[in-house]
């Protein structure tokens, strides 16, 4: 009898485990399939449908935004919003690392068409998005043929910021060189103003004009790509090269390598600290010299407000915040405006599965038509989104977005637009960079940093 009530256990405990693997099994498949229902929704349905979007995201200055942004949008759509932020100057090597895992990014960025070039295998066609449909400017997105594989999501600006109480203050000085800003419309003009502020920075209540020069490793990107783009793109316009075609980019001539070096040596020489300190300053204190009134000038973009503003002991008022363009001595200059455009492209991961790709093409399109999504990236994330579904109202207003959008609109100026795409790779950035410390600490002649310049963009453009 034993034997038998044994037997007769096993046989009800092998049959109870089979129907609760079956149960399982069948509760598991509505919820897919609910899930692929959801995903065949438009963008704009905030109703709950569960799953998760992995963003890696490029800019380290709004981490913590999106840490909101991701609480929000599981709250509205139930939704996971995973956020990974790459550390500055290392999105490349992330993506890479990243991108290789099982649980890979499925929303991404590249910074236009060479960083399609880059990651085209990973890189969905995206032309039948909800968000592409709503941009206002469709030649902006990265294209190839038909296809649409990366979506611009902000429209930047970047150039020198000047605090014009200051400038107000050296105006109204004897002997000064200027009576306005207006004045200041080339690199000339620019120069003999900054030195003669130098000379007088004990009456202005300043340690330098411009803000110390971020040459410490990672922080250097102001200068080894916007202030490089300047130059660049003189050499792109008067060579009459398509920005699109990348074998004209598989060298430089660097021809304009003189201008880029008369704004660098003006930033580095009339600076609040002495050029042989500027491999250990970081962006956060070049800004902090700005906010604190220990400088007049810093080299930026619009997004550079929230720093500005949250720096303990802010001095700056917001109405004397403004831009200036960077000046560096070419012809023609007086009808240059500040330097427009965007290096941030949406693209999503071709390899994920298409639930995943809908998921992520649906939360872009809530960032940027829902109130909860447009409100986080007017007022926190301070973008200018290039999307018809802002309206004029809820454009940002600080005083740099303001600057920018001023400029943006002044049609007799012509805008310098962000070529600094057609840089071949992260390596060469780094080690134009660091030649660039290098000249600043006296240990590099400057034909020396241009023909590193020339030699390692060839290098990495032929890889």
């Amino acid at each position: 009898m034993t034997k038998k009530l044994f037997l007769l256990l096993s046989v009800l405990l092998i049959t109870a485990s089979f129907i609760t693997a079956c149960t399982t099994t069948d509760t598991a498949a509505p919820a897919d399939t609910g899930s692929q229902a959801a995903a065949a929704d438009t963008g704009s349905d905030t109703t709950t449908s569960g799953g998760e979007v992995y963003y890696l995201n490029f800019k380290p200055e709004v981490s913590e935004i999106y840490d909101a942004i991701a609480k929000a949008y599981k709250e509205e759509t139930g939704v996971t919003l995973k956020v990974v932020t790459a550390a500055s100057g290392t999105y490349e090597q992330t993506l890479k690392s990243e991108i290789a895992k099982s649980d890979a990014p499925v929303l991404f960025q590249i910074n236009g068409p060479r960083g399609y070039a880059n990651w085209a295998d990973y890189c969905a066609d995206l032309k039948d998005t909800e968000l592409y449909q709503h941009l206002s400017d469709k030649s902006l997105a990265v294209t190839v043929g038909d296809g649409v594989y990366g979506i611009p999501y902000v429209v930047e600006g970047y150039g020198i910021i000047y605090n014009n109480a200051i400038m107000e203050k050296y105006f109204a000085l004897d002997g000064a060189l200027a009576t306005s800003m207006a004045e200041i419309n080339n690199f000339q003009t620019l120069k003999a103003v900054v030195e003669d502020m130098t000379a007088k920075k004990d009456a202005l209540g300043i340690k330098g004009v411009f803000s110390s020069t971020s040459l410490k490793p990672g922080e250097d990107w102001r200068w080894q790509t916007h202030l490089a783009n300047v130059p660049i793109f003189y050499e792109i316009r008067d060579n009459n090269l398509d920005i699109k075609d990348a074998e004209a980019f598989r060298e430089t001539k660097f021809q304009y390598s003189d201008n880029f070096r008369n704004i660098f040596d003006l930033y580095i020489n009339n600076s609040t600290v002495e050029p042989t300190l500027l491999g250990s300053k970081s962006v956060d204190d070049s800004m902090a010299e700005f906010a604190l009134g220990q400088s007049a000038m810093v080299q930026n973009g619009n997004w550079a407000w929230g720093q500005i503003s949250g720096v303990d002991g802010n001095v700056v008022l917001a109405e004397d915040v403004k831009f200036l363009p960077i000046y560096t001595g070419m012809p023609g200059e007086e009808k240059q405006s500040i330097s427009v455009g965007t290096e941030n492209f949406f693209a999503i991961n071709s390899q994920a599965s298409p639930e995943k790709q809908k998921l992520a093409a649906d939360f872009i399109y809530w960032l940027y038509s829902s109130d909860t999504g447009k409100a986080f990236v007017t007022n926190d994330l301070k973008f200018i989104a290039p999307f018809d579904t802002f309206t004029e109202e809820e454009k940002p207003t600080d005083p740099l977005a303001k600057s920018l959008l001023s400029y943006m609109a002044n049609t007799d100026l012509y805008n310098v637009a962000w070529d600094f795409v057609v840089f071949p790779s992260q390596t060469f950035k780094d080690n134009f960079g660091a030649a660039l410390l290098q000249y600043a600490q006296g240990t590099m002649q400057w034909d020396e940093v241009k023909q590193l310049m020339i030699d390692q963009w060839k290098v990495e453009a032929n890889k």
